[in-house]
Formats: structure tokens, sequence, C-alpha cells
């Protein structure tokens, strides 16, 4: 089993990986198809375009923007590469226009009002985020449709692939070494065995992985991904005022980062008071992210401030930190997501948010135990313990914004894999619950969670809000 740590960790933008970038994915691989289809039919004078969203990105699509992902996505935006502000403009000008233009296309006839239907309905078979996209020739015959599903963290799967996949899975047998990576784990057990016959670091071990796809451009990679990380913590620390979507949720990172500041140095500050830097280092994304903006999956965008707070808190707050223990954070928090998504999910859709900002905890608590010098032992300990204190999380986002409970939700995500590090290192690796069991019983929690609370936002918090 190989993820890359750049499947895990990918630059893209709010709110949601699953309903933003997924979503704008998929419309883009739509298009490639379409393109190639049309090269072979010159008598064509235009075309129409039909998109319909089901499951949890009909339910949960308006307060997650996936409307817009998907006009973005057809209109040729990529979340890596997306210019805001143009974005808005051409959005704004197809909605008045009715039709795009792109290279290599013939005119597509798009009106979001009426082409783009958010379908109430059961969600479609293969999994709980799913779009069709489809297109039509001038006469209403239906030259090209297609079904993809969004499954978590910006990846997207055709129903063809996510069949195929899932047949792999079940008739797996492959050895390790059989994918051609010298450390191909795809359990916690096989990750520690194999560290333990190679006298390797996780961090070494996953750095080897990946050497062999990215060779010597590796650390840049890495470097670029926490630059990402970290300027999306400033920019949240600098902005202020109420975010958008109708819940009238004000900024509060960057007011608390002030009153932080305030108390240095003036013998104010409780011996507590470092959770409160921890919890804004994760709102300041978050916030962000609430707002549309550049950001990392971490695994998802829901969970993104959860590693780069605590990778924050290493750096400025943990004496020994170095640039090279970064590196090896985010290599080790990969190869815990890795296992996660491989064995589970990152899915709140699927397995509510115990699969996104539980996940994300895990993967924090082990990358700073490793960063702290903790063995192979306890990096597998720091994971289990925070993965096993988010057990059964829901996921019930108010009016679908990734905003009530998602953003203190990261802060609290991150200060959990802070404490979980720390036992994990007081202690000598050895532990009750293995990783895998817990991985496995988040993910049969995830099968039995009533759906209201798997990001739909029909039940938990998200149907109890205020009377005013």
């Amino acid at each position: 089993m190989f993820l890359s740590i750049f499947d895990i960790f990918k630059i893209g933008i709010g709110p949601s990986s699953s309903h933003t970038m997924g979503p704008m994915v998929a419309a883009g691989r739509f298009l490639d198809e379409l393109r190639a289809l049309v090269e072979h039919k010159s008598a064509m004078t235009d075309l129409r375009l039909k998109v319909s969203l089901h499951g949890s990105l009909a339910f949960t699509g308006h307060g997650h923007a996936t409307d817009r992902a998907v006009i973005l996505g057809l209109m040729g935006f990529l979340p890596a590469t997306i210019d805001p502000d143009l974005a808005q403009e051409k959005e704004a000008e197809l909605r008045q226009a009715g039709v795009i233009r792109l290279p290599g296309l013939l005119p597509l006839t798009f009106v979001p009002d009426t082409d783009l239907v958010f379908d109430y309905g059961p969600p479609l078979p293969g999994h709980a985020n799913g779009l069709v996209l489809a297109a039509t020739d001038a006469n209403g015959e239906l030259l090209l449709s297609r079904t993809y599903y969004s499954i978590g963290g910006g990846f997207v799967l055709s129903a063809e692939e996510l069949e195929a996949q899932r047949n792999r899975d079940a008739a797996s047998s492959d050895e390790p070494g059989a994918l051609g990576f010298p450390y191909p784990f795809s359990t916690a057990a096989e990750m520690l065995a194999m560290g333990a016959s190679s006298n390797l670091s996780i961090a070494e071990m996953k750095r080897a992985n990946e050497h062999l796809v990215y060779g010597d451009t590796l650390d840049d990679r890495l470097d670029a991904i926490w630059a990402a990380m970290d300027g999306c913590i400033d920019r949240g620390l600098r902005q202020d005022g109420i975010l958008p979507g109708g819940l009238s949720v004000r900024r509060r990172a960057h007011t608390i980062h002030q009153q932080l500041l305030a108390e240095q140095g003036r013998n104010l500050e409780q011996p507590h008071v470092v959770n409160d830097w921890i919890s804004i280092y994760a709102m300041a994304v978050n916030e962000e992210n609430a707002a549309g903006g550049r950001v990392v999956t971490s695994p998802t965008n829901g969970a993104a401030g959860v590693v780069p707070a605590v990778i924050r808190y290493y750096r400025d707050h943990c004496r020994g930190s170095s640039h090279e223990g970064i590196r090896d954070f985010l290599l080790v928090a990969a190869a815990i997501g890795g296992i996660i998504k491989y064995n589970a999910s990152i899915s709140g859709a699927e397995v509510g948010c115990q699969g996104e900002v539980g996940s994300a905890s895990a993967m924090a608590a082990a990358g700073l135990c490793a960063a702290l010098g903790g063995s192979n032992e306890q990096v597998e300990n720091a994971a289990e313990i925070a993965l096993e204190h988010h057990l059964g999380m829901t996921c019930d986002p108010a009016k679908g914004l990734v905003q009530v409970p998602c953003i203190e939700r990261n802060g609290l995500g991150a200060i959990k894999a802070v404490s979980a590090a720390s036992l994990a290192l007081r202690g000598d690796g050895k532990h009750f619950m293995p990783l895998d069991n817990c991985i496995e019983t988040m993910r049969q929690t995830g099968i039995d969670m009533n759906l209201k609370y798997k990001e739909t936002s029909t039940g938990g918090l998200a149907v109890n809000l205020p009377e005013c």
C-alpha cells in the first residue's frame, strides 16, 4: 500500500475537501473526457451540461459551496492553482451568460440555476458523496454521462474506479514489496514490524518510499507544504470580521492572538495558556477555510487546522525544534493518515468527524511524538491515544457550513494531539489497544452511525440551533 504524503496533504481552497475540492476535480475530469469525445464529432455545434448532487453533497452542498465548486471546475479551475478573485469574476460572467467557452471544446450551455440540481433523495450506491455529470447535444441526445464519488481529502473516483478498487481490496494478496516500494506497510503492525527489521524510524521508511517517486525534490515539496500551512496560520491570525454563510460567526483567532501577545512578559499567564496558543493556530486555519481561503488538506479541509497547529506549537514552543523535525513530522503524520484512509475512512460523510478531526489528531500526535524523538512504538501509541478519544464523534455542521462546531473542534483536536504525544513519550510504547484495532473500531462505528450524524446537517448540533 502506498499513499504519498502529497495525497494526504494537498493545497486547495475551502471550505471542504470532500464537498469543494473533490467536486471541482470531478468536473475537470469530466471536461477532459468530453474534450476527447468531441474531437471525433465534427458535426456538433453546441453542447449542454447537466449536474446532479447526491447524498451529503446535496444535503450540505449549499453550506459547503459545492455548487460553486462544480461551476468553477467546469470553467477549468483547479483547487491547487485557483485564483479566487478571477474565479469570482468568471462565475459572475457564467451566471449572466449561461455559456462556458474553453479551449478544445464547443460552447457549453450551462445555466447553474436550472442545470445543477440538489437531489435530496437516497444517496448513490457507491458513497455518501456522489455527483453525476452529463452532456447532451443540441437535440437533447445524451453524449456522455459520468458518476463520480468524492471520497474524502479531495480524492475522486469514478463509479467504475470505485468498484474496481473495492474488488482489488477484497482480493488483495500483495506481499510486502510487491508494489515496488521498500516499505509498503498498510497497517500499523506492518509499519512497526518493518521498522524493527530494518532498524529505521517511521520517518526514514516513509522518506525512502517517497524518494522513489520524488527523488531530490522531496524536501522542497515538504517545505512547500509547511510553508502553505504556516502562511495560512499567519493570514488567519491577521484577519478579523464575520465569516460568510449566514451564521454570523465572528473570527476569533485574531482577537485572542492580540490578547496573548499583550499578556506576554507581564506575569499574567496561567500555565494552561499554551492551550490557547495551540487553539488559535488551529482556529486561524479553519477560519480561513470557512472563508474559502487557501488551505492544505490535513487530511481534509474540515480538519485542516490540527496538523499545522501542532507543527507551529512544536516550532515555536518546544525546546530543540528544528526544520528537519518539521519534515519528519509531516512524513510520519502522512504515514498514519495513509493507514487510516486505507483501512477505514477520512470522510465525515462516511464515518462522521471521527474520520476527519479524529484522524487529524492521530496524525498530529504521531508527528509530534516523532519530532520530539519518540520511538516507533511510542509514535504508534500516540496516534492510538488521540484517535481513541475521538471515537464516535459525529459530523453535524450547522447549516452545512464548516464553522460550528468545526472551527473550535480543530483547536481541541490539536490540544488532544499534544496531550497524546506527551503521554506516549512518558511510556515505553507498550499499551493495551493497538492502533489497527482502534482504526477498525472507527470504521465499524462509522458503519453503525445514523446517517443524520454524517454530514447531512439533519441531526445533532445542526438542528439544535438558537431560536433567534
